[in-house]
C-alpha cells in the first residue's frame, strides 16, 4: 500500500480540544510507526490555507464534540475535495444530536431510556417538576450535543434538578434521562473488507460511588477495562449486535464506538454512539482493535487506507 501523506486535524474551539490534542498526538505517531507522513494542523481560522498548501492525501479528523464532529468539518473538508477519516456529514451530524439519535434508535427496536429535552430559554422550575413526574427522582443530565461526559451531572438518588440544568444548558440544549443503574459497557465497530466488525465487550470499573467522568477517562489508573466483559455469552453477542445495528441505521462508516448500561438483570440500555472515538492512550476504541488484530500503527494505516481509497474511489 502506498505511504500517504496525512493531516491530522485536532484541537479548535471544542470543550475537548485538549483530549483532541491528545489523540492527534498518538495518530500522528502511530501513522508514522506505519511509514506515512503525518502533519499536525491545528483546527482555526488558518486550517484551511494550511490544508490546502499541504495538498494531504487523507485527512484524519482526530476531533472530539463540535465543531469537528457534528458534520461541520467533514462538509468543510467535502468542499475542498479532500478524503477523510471517519462519517460522512450526514452521520456525524445525527449521531452527535442525542435526541435525534435515540429517535433514529427507537425506530430500529433498539433499547434506549427515555429522555426530555430542555432549552436554553424554558423555565427549569417548571421543567424539574415535569421531569421528576414523569421520569421520577433519579435522572441524568447530560449536554445533547457534547462528549467525554463534559458538562454531563448524574443525580441517581435525585436532588437539585433545575441547579443541574442549569450547568448543563452552558453547553445548549440538554437531554434528561432516568438514571439507569448497571455496568458501564462499550463496544467498538470497525469497518473492514465491507464488513461491520465487532470489537470484543469492555466493561469499565471505576472506584467505588464513581462514575467514567471527564477525570476517570483520561486520567491513567483511573479506571479498570475489562475485556471481555464478564457477561453471559448471550448478552456480550446482543450488545455486539446493538452496536453494529446502531451503526448502520445512523448510516455512519469507518469507525463508532457504542456505549451501553447493562442493569442486574442483564437489560441493556443504549446511551449513544461516538463516531469519532478516543485515540488517547486510556482510550478503550484502540484496546478493543487491538483485540481484532490490529496494533495501533496497523489500525490507523487501515483507517487512512480506506479513506483514501473511497477518495480515489469517488
Amino acid at each position: 500500500m502506498p505511504e500517504l501523506t496525512v493531516a491530522v486535524l485536532m484541537g479548535g474551539p471544542s470543550a475537548e480540544a485538549e483530549v483532541s490534542r491528545n489523540s492527534a498526538e498518538q495518530v500522528s505517531q502511530g501513522l508514522r510507526t506505519a511509514g506515512h507522513a503525518a502533519t499536525l494542523v491545528e483546527l482555526d481560522e488558518r486550517c484551511g490555507s494550511s490544508l490546502m498548501t499541504l495538498a494531504p492525501d487523507v485527512v484524519f479528523p482526530a476531533l472530539h464534540g463540535p465543531p469537528g464532529e457534528d458534520g461541520t468539518v467533514q462538509g468543510f473538508l467535502e468542499i475542498l475535495g479532500l478524503p477523510y477519516v471517519g462519517s460522512d456529514v450526514h452521520g456525524s451530524a445525527v449521531a452527535m444530536d442525542k435526541h435525534i439519535a435515540k429517535h433514529v434508535f427507537r425506530d430500529a427496536g433498539l433499547p434506549v431510556a427515555d429522555g426530555r429535552v430542555v432549552s436554553p430559554g424554558d423555565d427549569l422550575d417548571s421543567c424539574a417538576r415535569e421531569i421528576s413526574a414523569h421520569l421520577g427522582p433519579g435522572v441524568v443530565i447530560k449536554p445533547l450535543c457534547q462528549g467525554s461526559a463534559i458538562g454531563v451531572t448524574p443525580l441517581p438518588n435525585g436532588g437539585n434538578v433545575a441547579a443541574a440544568l442549569t450547568a448543563a444548558l452552558d453547553f445548549g440544549a440538554c437531554l434528561v434521562e432516568p438514571y439507569v443503574m448497571g455496568r458501564e459497557i462499550t463496544v467498538g465497530v470497525l469497518e473492514r473488507n465491507a464488513q461491520l466488525e465487532p470489537h470484543p465487550v469492555i466493561e469499565i470499573e471505576t472506584a467505588t460511588d464513581e462514575w467514567y467522568d471527564y477525570t476517570n477517562r483520561y486520567t491513567a489508573g483511573q479506571s479498570r477495562h475489562i475485556m471481555p466483559a464478564l457477561l453471559p455469552d448471550d448478552v456480550s453477542r446482543q450488545l455486539q449486535d446493538i452496536a453494529v445495528c446502531a451503526h448502520e441505521v445512523l448510516g455512519l462508516r469507518d469507525l463508532s464506538r457504542a456505549d451501553f448500561i447493562v442493569g442486574d438483570n442483564d437489560e441493556i440500555t443504549l446511551l449513544e454512539v461516538n463516531t469519532l472515538p478516543g485515540m488517547t492512550p486510556t482510550s478503550l476504541y484502540p484496546e478493543g482493535a487491538a483485540a481484532l488484530g490490529l496494533e495501533f500503527p496497523a489500525l490507523m494505516d487501515h483507517l487512512v487506507q480506506q479513506a483514501h481509497q473511497r477518495g480515489s474511489a469517488k
